[in-house]
């Protein structure tokens, strides 16, 4: 993609969905500095449904100074009104979005208690947007309240470099992987680890996700077990491992879970991605060399669409729309349920018409069948005076 001058752009490092209002989805893209004319940037399209396409030129773009570095990782809260950007110098940024699509601005703020920690590899909010945490590549782990920014939990020596971390659907626990192939389980409310999840001597566990469906309380792990990269599952109730399946089949270098917890994605270390439904661990979707031979950096699903966001390095931001089954939309439910309706009253009513030849009732010679009449009122049936009030 080019500057609107027609400079090139540098190589995207990083990107997310964000959800507007009007169920409006926008997508925010990191990219890394080239060189002395292209600076680093924070840059936002429009995304249409109907084309399953970002728009060809950004709605705003925020240029980074030298010292802030370049974007590393971005989580967007929940509200869709602001997101938090990580950044190779150590920092972090908080960015709120004013304006609509014809007219956005970006303005920036500083977190105080994210100045100069180190780069944070991972970054993410809580489902209903209460905390926030970072894990960094020096293993530190951080959960803060927010916006308050208050300690829940601050651990320096958490893994030796954190790879992945993500809250479970109640905001309880936090998962967290390192690069040394371990998992551990923090309770939130009591800012304290609860437990390492376990594993076999040649198995490293590198990605994790909770399921997001509220029935089923899963966290699921990508593994790789020598050359084989495999799917475990942990029941969170007691954190024994139920199971693993093989399913990208490649290293897995990202992980994803829709908001409604239907669908488990990865992609691989070459450019593949797969899409898994929960409920029977069967692949509904797979994208061959959709980054040829590039590792994939960001996999995010839309939040209204099934549609997912990817980013890597060489390929820059792609957007695909998923071969899964259509979802009913809510005039779809109410228009079977006035369908059924319908079907039924209809059914009563042929059943009523035709109730004397089901049952063999016989009739009399001058007997007539009863018919629906509306009720009217007899003259002959009521006094002439009205009721008063009663003398008690």
């Amino acid at each position: 993609m080019e500057n609107g001058d027609g400079s090139p752009q540098g190589p995207v490092t990083c990107g997310a969905w964000i959800r507007r209002p009007d169920n409006l989805n926008q997508v925010v893209i990191g990219r890394s500095r080239r060189g002395s004319s292209c600076p680093s940037l924070l840059q936002i399209f429009s995304f249409d449904p109907k084309t399953t396409s970002l728009s060809s030129k950004p709605l705003t773009t925020f240029v980074f100074e030298a010292v802030d570095g370049d974007p590393v990782a971005i989580a967007v809260h929940p509200s869709g009104d602001d997101f938090v950007c990580s950044l190779s110098n150590g920092s972090c940024k908080l960015f709120e979005l004013y304006g609509n699509e014809t007219k956005m601005k970006l303005l920036a703020k500083e977190l105080a208690p994210l100045q100069n920690i180190g780069s944070q590899n991972c970054i993410t909010f809580s489902v209903d947007g209460s905390k926030f945490a970072t894990g960094g590549s020096d293993g530190h782990i951080r959960i803060m309240e927010w916006p308050s920014m208050n300690n829940i939990l601050d651990e320096p020596r958490a893994h030796k470099s954190v790879r992945d971390m993500d809250f479970s659907l109640d905001s309880e626990f936090l998962a967290s992987t390192s690069t040394d192939g371990s998992a551990r389980i923090w309770k939130i409310e009591d800012g304290v680890p609860l437990t390492t999840l376990s594993r076999n001597s040649d198995e490293k566990i590198e990605l994790c996700r909770f399921s997001k469906d509220g029935t089923k309380p899963f966290l699921f792990c990508a593994i790789q077990k020598g050359d084989k990269s495999l799917t475990g599952v942990w029941d969170i109730s007691n954190w024994n491992k139920i199971g693993h399946k093989r399913l990208l089949r490649k290293s897995a270098s990202v992980m994803a879970i829709s908001h409604d917890g239907k669908y488990l994605s990865m992609g691989s270390k070459d450019g593949d991605i797969c899409v898994v439904e929960v409920k029977k661990m069967q692949i509904h979707h797979y994208s061959k060399r959709l980054h040829l031979g590039t590792n994939i950096a960001t996999l995010e699903f839309c939040p209204t669409e099934r549609v997912v966001l990817t980013t890597s390095v060489e390929w820059g931001p792609l957007v695909t729309k998923l071969t899964v089954p259509k979802d009913w939309k809510e005039w779809q439910i109410y228009l079977v349920l006035l369908g059924l309706f319908l079907a039924s009253a209809l059914a009563f009513y042929i059943f009523f018409e035709n109730s004397d030849s089901f049952w063999k009732f016989p009739m009399g010679k001058d007997q007539v069948r009863p018919g629906f009449k509306p009720m009217s009122r007899d003259p002959e049936s009521f006094d002439d005076h009205t009721w008063g009030p009663l003398d008690m």
